[in-house]
């Protein structure tokens, strides 16, 4: 019923303002089996990516809705990534409705660009355009020379979207006991008081561009406090937790390459512990941060990163290491008159010697036909890749932009 509701607004939508209204997309077909003996799909998919505008004045509306059939459960969703209003002013303008916040400088990892929380139940591989959730928000940006600030208001709250069971990235945590959950504490409630609110200082100069960003959130992930019970079973009642930060980031141009930096200090993020005393969870500070380097030599871009995050005030009974280090490296070359992109990128995690390779190769058949042919490759026995190992795939897409 909700699709059929959509559905019918969206076209109405377009039909009502079909003189004025531009309109662009995609539409993909996406295709990926596991190189496992059997070959078994991992990805049967058919999206219809539509975005219309429709502008009068200083007010322009913004709607994208997005058709996904998953032919391998048989479902079709229709949902609406974004839906705005921006109100245009001399200085400053305003966006209402649903919408993708990106923030900071970093490529394929997120660490000030976190108001838009995370759609992770295909893992880190769909675009990070399908990525971000769109969420209801107010967005304020006043424009002062080559200064902007910006501040956003989240009146509810979205959590990360996970991956369900029977999903092959659904990872199932092991504990020594049966286990019962209480959702008692899980919904965060809807109501001013639980709202969120971020701010960001930009500046983009001849010599250097920079951001400041502070925010008062919700921690997108719930923390699992974990309490022990007579009957010899664990209650685990997962609960998400305010989560203050402060960051900042910057990129400069240095000769022929870009420098990149970005940085966030987290207060009192909570982490897994072993000690039962304190139901499995401990509050300590947190700082994720990178530096990266992008350079194009004779025609050959190449982009290396070198990402850390540090526990501060560090126990040895947390879960996590004190130091988590990754790096990620992009390498992509254009042939044919740029009408095939041949790129490898990969993430490599230090602490568990895992790794994501992600070769690629696109191909422009026609004006707006596009082919891609990759692979996703998980190599180690544990971490962020490591636990994937058995979810090698290869994939094709194809897909038409209009």
């Amino acid at each position: 019923m909700k699709r059929s509701v959509l559905t019918i607004m969206v076209l109405a939508f377009a039909f009502i303002l079909n003189a004025q209204i531009v309109h662009h997309g995609f539409v993909r077909t996406y295709m990926g089996a596991l190189t496992d003996q059997d070959g078994e799909y991992s990805v049967l998919q058919n999206t219809f990516d539509w975005k219309l505008d429709y502008g009068k004045g200083d007010v322009e509306l913004f709607i994208n809705p997005v058709f996904n059939y998953n032919a391998l459960n048989n479902n079709l969703e229709v949902s609406l990534r974004q839906a705005y209003m921006d109100i245009y002013f001399d200085n400053f303008d305003l966006r209402i409705g649903k919408q993708q916040i990106i923030w900071g400088k970093a490529d394929g990892v997120f660490i000030t660009d976190v108001i838009s929380p995370r759609d992770l139940s295909e893992f880190i591989l769909p675009d990070f355009e399908e990525i971000r959730i769109g969420i209801n928000a107010v967005k304020f940006d006043y424009y002062l020379g080559n200064s902007t600030l910006e501040a956003v208001w989240t009146p509810t709250f979205q959590p990360t979207i996970v991956p369900k069971k029977g999903s092959i990235w659904y990872q199932m945590q092991d504990f020594p006991m049966p286990i019962v959950y209480d959702y008692h504490s899980y919904d965060v409630g809807n109501k001013l008081s639980e709202s969120e609110i971020a701010l960001k200082y930009s500046y983009l100069g001849s010599a250097i561009d920079f951001e400041l960003m502070a925010a008062y959130m919700w921690d997108d992930n719930p923390a699992m406090h974990i309490y022990s019970q007579p009957d010899t079973t664990l209650l685990i009642k997962p609960e998400y937790h305010r989560l203050p930060l402060v960051g900042a980031s910057f990129s400069k141009a240095v000769g022929g390459a870009v420098v990149r930096g970005e940085g966030a200090y987290y207060f009192e993020k909570r982490f897994a512990v072993e000690d039962m005393a304190v139901n499995g969870v401990k509050e300590e500070d947190y700082a994720h941060y990178l530096v990266g380097y992008d350079h194009n030599w004779f025609g050959v871009n190449v982009s290396f990163q070198f990402i850390q995050e540090y526990i501060i005030g560090y126990e040895e009974d947390i879960r996590n290491d004190e130091f988590s280090n990754t790096m990620t490296f992009l390498i992509s070359e254009d042939f044919l008159r740029e009408a095939l992109r041949v790129e490898f990128f990969t993430y490599y995690g230090i602490n568990n010697e895992d790794a994501l390779l992600r070769p690629r190769i696109v191909y422009d058949i026609a004006d707006g036909f596009e082919f891609q042919l990759g692979a996703n490759i998980f190599i180690g026995e544990e971490g962020n890749f490591g636990q994937y190992d058995k979810n090698d795939m290869m994939f094709i897409k194809l897909k038409y932009d209009f």
